[in-house]
């Protein structure tokens, strides 16, 4: 378990840096800026609350695998299951490779957070033009890959908090912003792609859009 530990620390750290410091980084090289938005919201509100729990379940990454180097035990059931952590590693690999696809397809629109009062180009192409958050969509990906190379009580809890971070992130941070700013265009393009895989959480067409 402990070699395990080391493999999703490490894959956790060269994920993190690459998806937001190194992406922070060249995105600043290429526009001046680094793309960093914070939270969006005041204290208590549900966009608020996106925020801090996405904040949250990225401090849970690493602390899993670092619960079990200090002795926390595998939940019941997948104590030395060598194909669970097998399995993880794989699609860690995967989730990794399709954050770094999904966010260099966003180009210079590539954001962490929101700024209501930013207006940025309308991505619909590659991962984007079958689901609407592709990127977040690798990220959950990513993290259940890690917590089942580490699956302990930290690990699990570190992933169920990202998915309700990015669910109210996209439901009451991004879409009503992207609705907003690109109106009819939005409106079309929510109606093609999923939400978060392709087919799934399409928006029904209305008169007019």
């Amino acid at each position: 378990m402990e070699n395990w530990s080391w493999v999703a620390l490490t894959l956790f750290v060269a994920w993190a840096v690459t998806a937001f410091g190194a992406r922070s980084v060249l995105h600043r090289r290429r526009t001046g800026d680094t793309g960093f938005r914070g939270i969006s919201g005041r204290p208590g509100s549900a966009p608020w609350w996106a925020g801090v729990l996405f904040v949250l379940a990225l401090i849970g990454g690493p602390a899993a695998p670092l619960a079990a180097l200090a002795g926390m035990l595998e939940l019941p059931g997948t104590e030395g299951n060598g194909g669970l952590q097998w399995g993880g590693l794989l699609v860690a690999l995967v989730g990794m490779a399709a954050t770094f696809v999904a966010q260099s397809a966003m180009g210079s629109s590539w954001r962490v957070g929101v700024d209501a009062d930013e207006r940025t180009e309308l991505v619909t192409s590659g991962l984007f033009a079958h689901v609407r958050n592709p990127v977040f969509t690798a990220m959950t990906v990513t993290a259940a890959g890690l917590a089942a190379m580490v699956p302990n009580l930290v690990a699990v809890l570190a992933w169920s908090v990202l998915v309700v971070a990015i669910e109210l992130q996209v439901r009451v941070v991004e879409e009503p912003y992207l609705a907003r700013v690109h109106g009819p265009a939005y409106a079309r393009y929510a109606t093609r792609a999923g939400r978060f895989v392709p087919g799934v959480g399409r928006s029904v067409s209305r008169a007019g859009a």
